[in-house]
């Protein structure tokens, strides 16, 4: 009998892969039949995606293999991350066409559908050519994804040039929102007129065109932004499967980690803020202090994990990361293996409910703004109204 295979198709770099391959894994223990192939795409700049893969799934059995795709060769110049992405991606189309073929003639094997990363819409094409259906895995939030189609339809529906909201004072109803968002919060990506804002549209746009929508957030999170996504009969059925984490990490313990799991476990529930910026995170030094000194007026014992900025014209997101505790009285610091260790069920009652979601909310590249409204406004009159991120 045929095994059943899943391609999954995650966009270059460890956070995306990280969580791709953590999915995979869910899909094949629930599904003794299923088989799956990660492709990977890496950065030129990249070294350990390979390596670290390998740790991941050191408990996977066979059922999951990886493939690392070869890039054609592009004459074209980069002038921006919207267009180097999109090539990037496009270089990788005909390696992808190989591995297609090559399942689909196994005589052992049945290919049944590719999962593309959210920024890999471009396949969709090519599971087209091999007449298999396409899903989405999108690594953010619902809230996100439905600010996207909004404004993707204003833009193709009613022919509204997005860009021209930015520094508007006005408030737009996004039906995956409790409340009217104002524009002036809205990632400012949006709202670059050399064709970024139309890159994550087109993006947006082309999900349409997919079988299903995997969301890596949870209903209890995002009740609100789930069931608007679900009423919305212009897209595509959507499946919150989060949270996806990697929670044994890839480097083992080490002493800083388990100085502050000791650390943690002292404190009482509810206690402690956390704060993380994702795997490209990172701020210069006055930012850093400005987070601290609110941290310290804050009263609050925190943890925070810090990552350096690369060099000026190196664009590698493989930079060190560091993580900060301190308590109300007494302050060191440490090293910490993974920030999502200090989310497994045994740790995460340390933290503060409004506080936890104040560290899966905050990021960089210029979303702040939008993060903090979400945060604020989404909860009402003191209770938890968790539909944004």
């Amino acid at each position: 009998m045929k095994k059943t295979e899943l391609v999954f198709i995650p966009s270059a770099g460890m956070s995306h892969l990280g969580s791709t391959v953590e999915l995979a894994k869910l899909l094949i223990d629930r599904n003794e039949h299923l088989s799956v192939t990660v492709l990977i795409m890496k950065f030129p700049f990249e070294t350990k995606v390979g390596s670290n893969t390998n740790l991941q799934t050191e408990a996977s059995d066979s059922r999951i293999r990886f493939l690392e795709l070869k890039k054609e060769k592009s004459s074209s110049q980069r002038e921006s991350f919207g267009s180097f992405m999109y090539q990037f991606i496009e270089d990788h189309k005909s390696s992808v066409r190989d591995v297609l073929a090559e399942i689909s003639n196994s005589a052992s094997s049945d290919l049944v559908g590719i999962v593309i990363d959210m920024f890999c819409s471009s396949m969709i094409d090519v599971a087209n050519e091999f007449g298999v259906p396409s899903y989405v895995f999108y690594t953010s939030g619902a809230a996100m994804l439905g600010l996207l189609f909004h404004l993707q339809s204003l833009r193709d529906d009613f022919k509204d040039d997005v860009t021209d909201y930015e520094n508007c004072k006005v408030e737009l109803a996004v039906p995956t929102y409790i409340n009217p968002v104002p524009v002036k919060v809205f990632p400012s990506v949006l709202f670059n007129k050399d064709g970024g804002g139309d890159l994550f549209l087109n993006l947006a746009k082309r999900y349409r065109d997919t079988k299903g929508i995997i969301i890596n957030t949870f209903l209890e999170l995002e009740s609100h932004a789930i069931q608007a996504l679900t009423d919305d009969k212009t897209i595509p059925p959507v499946y919150a499967v989060g949270p996806v984490l990697n929670l044994k990490g890839s480097n083992g313990q080490n002493q800083g980690t388990e100085t502050i799991m000791k650390w943690l476990d002292l404190q009482p529930d509810c206690s402690v803020v956390f704060l993380c910026f994702g795997s490209g995170g990172c701020f210069d030094g006055d930012q850093v202090k400005e987070i601290a000194y609110a941290l310290e007026c804050s009263g609050h014992r925190f943890l925070w994990s810090l990552r350096r900025p690369p060099p000026k014209g190196n664009l590698s997101f493989q930079v060190t990361m560091r993580t900060w505790k301190k308590s109300c009285q007494k302050g060191s610091c440490s090293e910490l293996q993974r920030s999502e260790k200090l989310l497994d069920g045994h740790h995460r009652r340390q933290f503060s409910p409004i506080l936890l979601l104040g560290a899966l909310c905050l990021t960089v590249a210029g979303t702040q703004h939008w993060r903090a409204f979400g945060m604020a406004f989404q909860w009402q009159l003191g209770r938890f109204k968790l539909s944004s991120r």
